[in-house]
């Protein structure tokens, strides 16, 4: 299980940090990824995190978030810094992770966030 959660709405060039929380029988967390999604557009993914600590951005969001993990509190983050009224969406956190019952791919519930201009 993922919960995510750190959304709210702040002002352009505020800040703002979501957290990803995973939980239940975890043997290993693979990658970790935040994704958001404005309204009528598609999903797309805004960050990615290895297991050993690789990075990947979206040219968008590249220079202002910072993705990163604690692996001991099984734990991702997204630290948005000059936000803006563009980064407002839906934010998923979405892990590939391997459990008791094998690997596979779960789902956040979503947080919103949204930057005002």
């Amino acid at each position: 299980q993922l919960q995510a959660s750190g959304g709210g709405l702040v002002q352009a060039g505020g800040s703002l940090r979501l957290s990803c929380a995973a939980s239940g029988s975890i043997l290993v967390i693979n990658a970790m990824n935040w994704y958001r999604q404005a309204p009528g557009k598609q999903r797309e993914l805004v960050a990615s995190i290895t297991r050993f600590g690789s990075t990947n951005y979206a040219g968008s969001v590249k220079g202002r978030f910072t993705i990163s993990r604690d692996n001991a509190k099984k734990t991702a983050y997204l630290q948005m810094n000059s936000l803006e009224p563009e980064d407002t969406a839906v934010y998923y956190c979405n892990a590939d992770l391997t459990s008791v019952v094998g690997r596979g791919d779960y789902w956040g519930q979503g947080t919103q966030v949204t930057v005002s201009s």
